[in-house]
């Protein structure tokens, strides 16, 4: 099968045919330049999902602490990575399939023209031997004609009687003439002839074969390199399946990772006050003819008893005037404060005031009469630590149990801290015994203000660690000790040792309790001042600008080369650096167009929760 045998009459068809395969050849290009868009568009979309849905881990508070929440953000993990297997298939697809089909298409082109272009030559000298030898035939014809006709006229002027004998001489010659002309035109037309049958039995035999063979095996590869891209096509997503699988997989262990039990424990150990809950409602006999007095708690006390009461009870009452699960059996009883002060009886009939912290009421009642406030989101964003100030350093306004845990784990933290500026000092000594043992390598001199600022940092942190570890020490006896002072006969001790601040920590100095407003409505009126207030962010560091900034957008900030701003939040891993004039305005900058100098140990680090 061959097209130059079997299709030799059909060049145009041909020519026709190889354009449709170029162009088929290019649409399929367009299809896999589509494909390989998709592919990006969707690794692209993923990402974004991702970006949108991981959180921004500014602070260690914010780290995902639930199984839960750690395994949502290892399937955003695994989906990161899926996305990135995408883009490797656009890749692919990209190079091995649509480049090398548009390269190839060009080369196609400009073959499919060459070979058509000897095509239409072969044709054309074709049909120049065809009117050469048209040309001889016509022209023997005619130069047969005209001898016929001199022979007509030799043979009548011969047969006339009346003609000269010059003319039929005449006549003879002009015969002769015209025949040899005839003959001359009958060789050259039989040359002719035979020359233009050879040329076309070597065009149809040999050329216009040779040429369609060209074009057929051009077509042929045509066909071969689809079916190669076909395949790349498919194998360009074959290989990343494993590590698709592997992703997939991943979520799965994320999944099975999940622990109900560990989540629940966390929950706990996270909002876990440290307070005991209310005791029993006591009784209250209204039958006899009295004024309200504290109760016993028994049904058959004696008007003579009623005057005598327990530390116990003391403490049970107090605690039970919070009713959790249903109506208070009294509504008309007055609500309780943060701190109830009554008066209770020792067994020797004295009497004194006693104070007794119903933290859970206390809230209660925080939420049933405190006035709604919505707050900024600054005041959210900037945390407790920066809006109470030194007051709430020792976390007092947390409850003892969370109290504890902030607490250790600022201890912690310095120890940590403590560590490297040990190491670092040790360092410096190594260093300053080198210098001084080989004077060439350096001055020890230089190292002793380094060396006196780690001794500071030291000194510092030790006092940090010292006073944090009394807070907390003074945190877990009042935790420890607290059930035994609830129940112990001596109220005294109860009153001088036991002493409970309004929102909720513990403390041995009396003084201490200053520091908390004495009445509930004060209290309500400062914790919504403290949420409402939208006090400017503190300045972490500076930065200076590297290159100009025009800031057209909303909430950018525009600045000059070497303008020199304050640095109020840092880059939280989307490019931008949120910054202030020394006026006040604020926006955020490019982090790329500044550079950014942080302040060690800032007071006015940003703290989030």
């Amino acid at each position: 099968m061959s097209w130059g045998t079997e299709l030799w009459d059909q060049f145009d068809s041909l020519d026709k045919h190889t354009q449709w395969g170029i162009d088929f050849l290019e649409r399929y290009a367009k299809f896999v330049k589509e494909r390989i868009e998709i592919e990006q568009n969707y690794a692209k979309q993923l990402r974004n999902l991702v970006k949108k849905y991981c959180p921004k881990r500014s602070s260690k508070d914010e780290e995902p602490r639930f199984t839960s929440c750690i395994a949502f953000f290892n399937i955003l993990n695994e989906l990161n990575d899926y996305a990135g297997q995408r883009e490797v298939v656009a890749e692919e697809m990209a190079h091995r399939v649509y480049g090398e089909l548009m390269r190839y298409a060009h080369d196609l082109k400009t073959e499919r023209k060459m070979h058509l272009q000897e095509g239409r030559k072969a044709q054309q000298y074709l049909d120049m031997c065809w009117k050469q030898m048209d040309n001889s035939k016509k022209k023997f014809e005619r130069e047969c004609r005209e001898a016929e006709k001199a022979q007509q006229s030799y043979e009548r002027l011969d047969n006339d009687t009346n003609a000269t004998k010059a003319d039929v001489e005449k006549a003879k010659q002009q015969l002769n003439l015209r025949t040899h002309m005839a003959d001359e035109n009958k060789n050259e037309y039989a040359a002719q002839l035979q020359n233009f049958n050879g040329e076309q039995h070597k065009h149809f035999y040999v050329v216009i074969p040779q040429i369609y063979k060209q074009l057929q095996e051009m077509d042929e590869r045509r066909t071969v390199k689809l079916s190669e891209c076909y395949r790349g096509f498919a194998d360009s997503e074959r290989k990343v399946i494993p590590i698709i699988s592997k992703c997939l997989e991943g979520m799965i262990l994320a999944a099975k990772s999940v622990d109900e039990r560990r989540d629940s424990q966390m929950v706990v150990d996270s909002f876990k006050s440290g307070f005991e809950p209310p005791g029993d409602f006591p009784f209250e006999d209204y039958s006899q003819h009295i004024y309200r007095t504290i109760s016993d708690g028994t049904i058959s006390a004696s008007k003579q008893e009623g005057g005598k009461m327990d530390a116990k009870t003391t403490v049970g009452k107090a605690k039970g005037k919070l009713w959790l699960f249903g109506k208070k059996p009294k509504p008309q009883s007055p609500p309780l404060t943060p701190t109830s002060l009554f008066t209770s009886s020792t067994p020797n009939g004295s009497q004194f005031l006693t104070f007794s912290i119903e933290p859970v009421h206390y809230c209660m009642n925080e939420i049933k009469t405190g006035k709604p406030r919505i707050p900024s989101f600054r005041s959210l964003k900037r945390g407790w630590s920066v809006k109470m100030g030194p007051a709430l350093e020792d976390f007092s306004h947390l409850p003892p149990e969370q109290r504890r845990k902030k607490l250790q784990q600022r201890i912690d933290e310095l120890n940590r801290e403590l560590q490297k500026e040990s190491d670092q000092k040790e360092a410096l000594n190594k260093m300053k015994d080198v210098y001084e043992k080989n004077p060439q390598m350096g001055d020890p001199g230089s190292l002793q203000p380094k060396l006196a600022e780690t001794m500071n940092n030291i000194d510092r942190l030790r006092m940090e660690i010292h006073k944090n570890e009394a807070w907390l020490s003074e945190v877990e006896g009042k935790t420890g000790g607290r059930g035994d002072r609830r129940h112990s006969s001596d109220i005294n001790h109860l009153v001088t040792q036991g002493r409970e601040s309004p929102e909720g920590s513990y403390t041995d100095d009396a003084n201490q309790e200053v520091r908390g407003p004495p009445q509930q409505h004060g209290h309500h009126s400062e914790f919504d001042d403290e949420f409402e207030d939208d006090d400017p962010l503190p300045a972490i560091g500076h930065c200076k600008a590297i290159y100009p900034f025009d800031g057209h957008n909303e909430g950018t900030l525009a600045m000059k080369e070497g303008e020199v701003l304050y640095i109020i939040e840092e880059d939280k891993g989307d490019g931008w650096t949120r910054a202030r004039r020394q006026n006040g305005e604020e926006g955020y900058v490019p982090t790329t167009y500044i550079d950014v100098t942080l302040e060690k140990n800032s007071k006015g680090a940003v703290t989030y929760i």
